[in-house]
């Protein structure tokens, strides 16, 4: 996608194969910052500490940082040191289930009884399909979305008003996104939208990197405090809700930032129709109910400050917004039932959000 006049990808290997770039997205859109990462640990920080974010983005992260820890083994000790590097990987973030599907992808080409440098080249092409995959399907999760807005567009014959929850552009997924993609590909076809995106406390990623992104790409869209959506699907301002998802269970559970939940009950209450968009590797084939999903509790500080940009000294600037006594909860996801999904938006089709539904697209 887009940064001005530039293609970016969120993550992408240099020249030099032990070097691995990503955008740091903690700075956006305050400043286009690279980190160049170097080695297994290098990639569990950039997911640990939210230098990366998105289900898809992190998996992609932990298939290089495989791939980095494997290429600075130790000659003795090389097998050891890769699954190593996997388990911590695996342990950055709990609740994205992309994450586990990367690193198991990535350990299923270590041999142990072969030689260091096969490993080495079957970690490279494994990494590297990895991503590949990851934004194919993201871009076919684009067309298939797409004829839901321009079916909208026909029946109301004006802008189809669409509302986001956090950010699942192409910033969490390497390439076009899996919420955005359809929003994307509609916009560049001439359907006219134009997106309510969340702001998305305690981390903001929805005024800060969907925003962005949007306005990058010249998609019209407006900013909205957390709260706002119901009130806007009430007066008939919202056509869709369109989010994404870190892991969703094979009955049609979804697991998805914190306030996901709460716009899907606006949505049903309101008779707006709420898809999830993602690709079949945030889904979880072994795991049935979305209550099984272990949520990740976030530090305080998240919520306790908020960073802005301070326009006099042009630098990003933390303010404490709170008590320093007061206690703070930080859940950084929620669960929305099933039964509140209109459908679940893949790169093989749209399917209802049951077992049924899921195995209709996935099931051999």
């Amino acid at each position: 996608m887009r940064i001005g006049e530039t293609h970016y990808r969120s993550i992408w290997m240099e020249e030099d194969p032990g070097i691995v770039s990503v955008i740091d997205q903690r700075k956006l859109p305050f400043e286009l910052k690279v980190v160049k990462l170097k080695s297994g640990k290098d990639a569990y920080n950039a997911i640990a500490e939210m230098i990366v974010r998105g289900a898809p983005l992190i998996g992609v992260t932990a298939a290089y940082g495989i791939y980095l820890a494997g290429l600075n083994s130790d000659p003795q000790h090389w097998c050891e040191e890769v699954r190593l590097a996997g388990e911590k990987l695996s342990s950055s973030r709990p609740t994205a289930v992309n994450l586990k599907y990367a690193v198991d992808a990535m350990l299923g080409q270590v041999n142990c009884a072969g030689s260091r440098e096969g490993m080495i080249d079957r970690l490279f092409y494994m990494a590297i399909r990895v991503v590949e995959d990851e934004v194919n399907r993201s871009r076919e999760i684009g067309n298939q979305g797409l004829a839901l807005i321009r079916d909208l567009f026909k029946k109301r014959g004006k802008p189809v008003n669409i509302l986001t929850h956090c950010n699942a552009g192409w910033l969490a997924c390497v390439d076009y996104g899996t919420a955005t993609a359809p929003i994307y590909l509609a916009h560049d076809q001439g359907i006219p939208v134009h997106v309510w995106v969340d702001e998305t406390r305690p981390r903001n990623q929805g005024s800060r990197l969907t925003a962005y992104e949007l306005g990058q790409h010249g998609v019209p869209h407006t900013v909205i405090v957390d709260s706002a959506g119901g009130h806007l699907m009430q007066n008939g301002e919202v056509d869709l809700v369109l989010v994404g998802s870190d892991r969703t269970t094979r009955t049609g559970d979804v697991v998805n930032k914190i306030g996901t939940y709460l716009k899907a009950l606006a949505a049903w209450d309101n008779k707006i129709p709420f898809y999830v968009a993602l690709p079949s590797t945030s889904i979880d084939f072994n795991m049935k109910e979305g209550s099984e999903t272990e949520i990740e509790n976030r530090a305080g500080a998240e919520v306790a400050f908020v960073e802005g940009w301070n326009e006099k000294s042009l630098q990003p600037e933390k303010l404490r917004i709170l008590p320093e006594s007061s206690n703070v909860a930080n859940p950084g996801f929620d669960i929305t039932p099933a039964r509140l999904v209109t459908g679940l938006i893949t790169e093989r089709g749209i399917c209802n959000a049951t077992e049924e539904g899921i195995s209709s697209l996935f099931g051999e």
